[in-house]
Parts: structure tokens; C-alpha cells; sequence
């Protein structure tokens, strides 16, 4: 999915979407695609993707290509957009960060993929697995470099102050995912301090980036803050629960890829303290040897203990929170779209 067409940039997740979750209070019936608002202003960030790709190397270049051209769903810049269009911030220095953000998020692509040795991603073989592990470290390396030569670029020291501080945080939780491999003993609240760092951390940033630039209130740039961080919070439990129940061809990833790479997580959290007998044993084998030779039991333990439901439940608090945050931004369409997409989100089938 290219943001380069004339349709919306998301069009093609938000047609997926069933419909918003019933139970949360704060949301009014979603509108068809809640980024629709920012159709315009994601070719823009493409624009400027396009030209801060540029390189005289071939082979970063190549490689920036493939795995940009792969599309996604580009929540992160697109927050940006969200809150500048919430707060009435409309410099193009919106378009610039909003660019950073996700050459932040795809040099951490590059670099889980190689660590986790994955070899496929959106449907398509891994910038790895096509280039190879040393290739892809290093683009993702220029990638992040890039990024804060754009930052430098904007000239705002608080845009810096918080980018930076996000890099650090997400290069800390691959260091706690990485130890908590194989972790069978790994809990709720472990688990949650790696994805608010790995995941929510750079929604966070990306939220609270908008707020800095237009000068708003401490009150709103925090509200715009624990949005961000809420709404990558649930983004990833869900992430987490469609490895255990969704579709291969539409995920555009193999089913079975966390407990194959021994990483612990919610749905199997919650079955390990709902389970007793051979059945723990089986889940604690398949964790602690990253086996998924028994993956169809383990589905079946994980269905009959509620796991995957414990975690849909935990992604549908984090998003009333996200919404509760959002209830506090100025009125208007971007509001509503921010909420729609909180309440939405959880649905998501890729």
C-alpha cells in the first residue's frame, strides 16, 4: 500500500474493520475511515520520504525502498497528523516529523527482524531475508541517523529532547524482550513494561510531538501523550493476540511466529496461570525451547482458558483510556477520528 494513490492511505485496514467495540462509553459510531482527514497530508510525508531516501550508496537505497514500499499501516506518522490537525498545527515541519517517526520505526523493523530471524513481513520476504542480516542492520542504522539529521533540520531542542528519549526506550525494551525469551515465568506486569517500551513508546512520541510544535498547554500535550501511549499499548496486545488466532494470508505473517521465537505473551500469559498438570508443562516446553511442533494444542489450551479473550479485554482498557484522553482535545472532526480509531483499532485483523 503506497500513500502516493489518490484513495486513503488506510483505506485498505479500515475496510476490515467490523465495528467499533460496543462497551466503550466515549465513542459515537465510528466514521468509514477515521484517517480519512489526513489522506492529503500522508502523500505529503510520502513526498518527504521519497527525497530524505535519497543516498548516492545503491544498496541502502535498495534496501530503504523495499522496505518502505511495503506499506503498512503508518500509525505513528499519522498521529502526528491526527493531533496537528486537533491543535490547529499546520507548518510543514507536521510532514517532516511525521517522515522521522517512521524511518524510527522501520530502522527497528529492520533490526527485530534480524534478531528474531524472521523471513516474512506484510506478505513479502524480510529486508533480511532478501539482502541479508548485515545489510539490513546498517540501512537500519543510516535510517536512524537520518532521522535525527531531519530532527536537527526542524530546529525545536524539545522535538530532540523527546525523539531521543524515545530511541533510548525502544532500544531498552528489545534488551527486555531479548531476556525475556523462553520465559515461561515472565508475568502481566513484565510483559507490559517491554511493549510500552518497544511499541507504545514511539505512538507516545509521535503524539506528543504536534503539542510541542503548536505551543499547547502542559494539560493537552499530556493528554495527547497518554493517548499515544494507550493507543500502542493496545496496538501490540492485539498484535500479540492475532499471532495466536489470525489469518496468515491476510496478516501477511506465519501464525505461531512469537511462540516459534520463544516470546512470552498475554494470551499465553494468561492460559500459563489458568493451566495445571501436563497441560502447563506443555506450554512451559514449547516456551522455554521456542517449539511449535505442538502449536495446534497449545492454540486449543490457550482458546479453552480464555487467553485470547483476557487479552482482547486488557487491548479494550487500554483503548477506553486512549479515549478518555482524546475527550480531552479541542471538539471538532479530529477528535472524533482519534476516538473512532481508539475504539476501532482492537478489530483489526492484520
Amino acid at each position: 500500500m503506497r500513500f502516493a494513490s489518490s484513495a486513503s492511505p488506510v483505506s485498505g485496514f479500515y475496510n476490515r474493520v467490523n465495528s467499533p467495540v460496543p462497551i466503550l462509553s466515549h465513542s459515537s459510531p465510528p466514521s468509514a475511515h477515521p484517517l480519512s482527514l489526513i489522506a492529503t497530508g500522508m502523500t505529503e510525508v510520502d513526498r518527504v520520504i521519497t527525497a530524505k531516501l535519497s543516498t548516492g550508496v545503491p544498496l541502502v537505497g535498495q534496501v530503504c525502498q523495499y522496505i518502505i514500499s511495503a506499506g503498512g499501516k503508518r500509525l505513528r506518522p499519522a498521529l502526528m497528523l491526527m493531533m496537528s490537525g486537533a491543535l490547529g498545527y499546520t507548518h510543514p515541519h507536521q510532514h517532516t516529523l511525521a517522515a522521522v517517526v517512521e524511518f524510527i520505526h522501520t530502522a527497528t523493523l529492520l533490526h527485530d527482524d534480524v534478531v528474531d530471524e524472521s523471513t516474512l513481513r506484510r506478505g513479502r520476504d524480510t529486508a533480511n531475508e532478501l539482502f541479508g542480516n548485515a545489510a539490513s542492520v546498517l540501512v537500519g542504522d543510516f535510517l536512524y541517523s537520518r532521522a535525527f539529521q531531519m530532527m536537527v533540520e526542524v530546529g525545536e531542542m524539545r522535538v530532540m529532547e523527546i525523539l531521543a528519549e524515545a530511541t533510548n526506550v525502544i532500544a531498552e525494551g528489545e534488551v527486555m524482550q531479548l531476556m525475556n525469551m523462553r520465559d515461561a515465568s515472565l508475568d502481566k506486569a513484565g510483559y507490559l513494561q517491554v511493549i510500552r517500551s518497544k511499541t507504545a513508546k514511539l505512538f507516545e512520541a509521535s503524539a506528543r510531538l504536534a503539542p510541542v510544535m503548536a505551543k499547547a498547554s502542559a494539560e493537552v500535550e499530556a493528554a495527547c501523550a497518554a493517548y499515544g501511549q494507550a493507543l500502542g499499548t493496545a496496538f501490540q496486545v492485539i498484535d500479540d493476540v492475532l499471532d495466536y488466532e489470525g489469518d496468515t494470508q491476510i496478516m501477511g505473517k506465519n501464525l505461531g511466529d512469537d511462540l516459534r521465537e520463544g516470546k512470552v505473551t498475554l494470551p499465553v500469559i494468561h492460559a500459563l496461570e489458568n493451566t495445571v498438570g501436563a497441560e502447563r508443562d506443555m506450554l512451559i516446553h514449547a516456551i522455554e525451547h521456542a517449539n511449535d511442533s505442538n502449536l495446534e494444542q497449545v492454540l486449543a489450551i490457550i482458546r479453552r482458558t480464555g487467553g485470547v479473550a483476557a487479552a482482547r479485554k486488557a487491548a479494550e482498557a487500554e483503548a477506553q483510556v486512549a479515549i478518555d484522553a482524546a475527550m480531552q482535545l479541542p471538539d471538532g472532526a479530529y477528535r472524533k477520528a482519534l476516538i473512532d480509531l481508539a475504539a476501532t483499532l482492537q478489530n483489526r485483523e492484520s
